[in-house]
């Protein structure tokens, strides 16, 4: 640490700023469409002059202005406080107990989480994956920036598309059209346009329910996935258990988990062959740290979802990292967005995220809530 840097820092305010951006490819899946999608910008101030920052990606526009408002209430309960983001998250969900861990309380929770890691690690004058204890480095991703319900016709050349904007080595496509016959058409054109071997995930974001996900996913398991996600509704533990059973293919779930504990609920029920929180709901860095401890101890290989530029980091000093799930959705808002090459995120040499809002954008984009 330099002699300028504060040894501690102290909050001030937390601001919150809602913004829109377009999407190059609308999300078509079973359960909803977006082309609208909804980010929320955070500062954390401290009294020392060093600003953390992180954003929440809440899926519905109309969710920010309660999701802002918790955010603006947290602010005011945390100045003065010191900037621990150990004792905040602790105090935080404690303050859930009566309430409920899972929703909109826990996801403002794990914002300011990830801002209060990024403003110490700043303070440090450390990237924060070497403020972590790891070090500067590649992290394997894949490319789920499309492929989603697309018509079989145009997943070929999209596909291509996909592969060439990182050199990426692997892609996530999703099915769970009405007729499996046009799933099967879309990997047939899929395959065509990137070949063999590149590495595919396939994503069924939920549309399944038991009995449909028992026929049609004993066609999908022999298709060379890497992993088979979501099938089922999130919950449906009993579920996923008696699939991953069945299935030689690895079963992929946890985007939906809120906290550690669910992860370890997963596991215990043998739901899943493979994990990868969402850091929204996690618990932000520090819910991942503790996820990343139950999922390491057990062996099971952790990736992420969304947040790449914090998953780029955490990935660095996590025991059973497995693959980076790149999502560029929020590059217009950085002012240096991550780069990836070679099918491999690249963490800047910079202090904290080292993420910088481009204020001409974000004034674009803003919207009144």
């Amino acid at each position: 640490m330099t002699a300028t840097r504060p040894a501690t820092l102290t909050f001030n305010r937390i601001e919150a700023r809602p913004v829109v951006i377009k999407l190059k490819r609308p999300i078509q899946a079973r359960i909803g469409s977006v082309t609208d999608f909804p980010v929320i910008l955070i500062d954390l101030h401290t009294n020392e002059g060093i600003v953390g920052k992180s954003y929440l990606e809440p899926y519905v526009v109309s969710s920010m202005k309660y999701l802002i408002a918790m955010l603006n209430d947290l602010s005011v309960a945390l100045k003065g406080r010191q900037v621990a983001p150990t004792e905040v998250y602790n105090v935080a969900r404690k303050s859930l107990h009566l309430v409920g861990y899972q929703g909109l309380s826990t996801i403002a929770v794990a914002g300011l989480d990830m801002a209060a890691w990024d403003a110490l690690a700043k303070a440090a004058d450390m990237p924060l994956c070497t403020f972590l204890g790891g070090s500067v480095g590649p992290v394997n991703a894949y490319n789920s920036n499309g492929l989603w319900l697309v018509p079989p016709e145009s997943a070929e050349q999209e596909a291509i598309e996909l592969r060439d904007e990182g050199n990426f080595t692997a892609l996530k496509m999703r099915m769970g059209r009405e007729h499996l016959r046009d799933d099967l058409r879309t990997l047939e054109a899929v395959r065509k346009g990137v070949g063999e071997d590149m590495r595919l995930m396939v994503d069924f974001n939920q549309s399944l329910h038991i009995a449909d996900a028992m026929l049609r996913l004993r066609v999908v398991d022999d298709l060379g996935f890497e992993w088979i996600e979501e099938p089922l509704l999130y919950d449906n533990f009993d579920g996923y258990a008696k699939l991953a059973s069945d299935l030689r293919t690895p079963l992929q779930m946890g985007e939906n988990f809120y906290g550690p504990l669910d992860l370890h609920r997963a596991l215990q029920m043998k739901a899943c062959d493979l994990v990868m929180p969402d850091f929204m709901r996690i618990g932000g860095v520090t819910g991942w740290m503790r996820a990343a401890g139950i999922a390491g101890t057990a062996g099971v290989p952790m990736s992420t979802h969304f947040y790449p530029e914090v998953g780029a980091h955490v990935m660095r000093v996590t025991e059973s990292a497995h693959w980076l799930e790149w999502i560029d959705w929020v590059n217009p808002v950085l002012q240096k967005p991550y780069e990836v090459k070679n099918g491999q995120v690249v963490i800047p040499d910079a202090p904290g995220l080292g993420m910088e809002w481009d204020e001409d954008f974000v004034r674009s984009a803003s919207i009144e809530l």
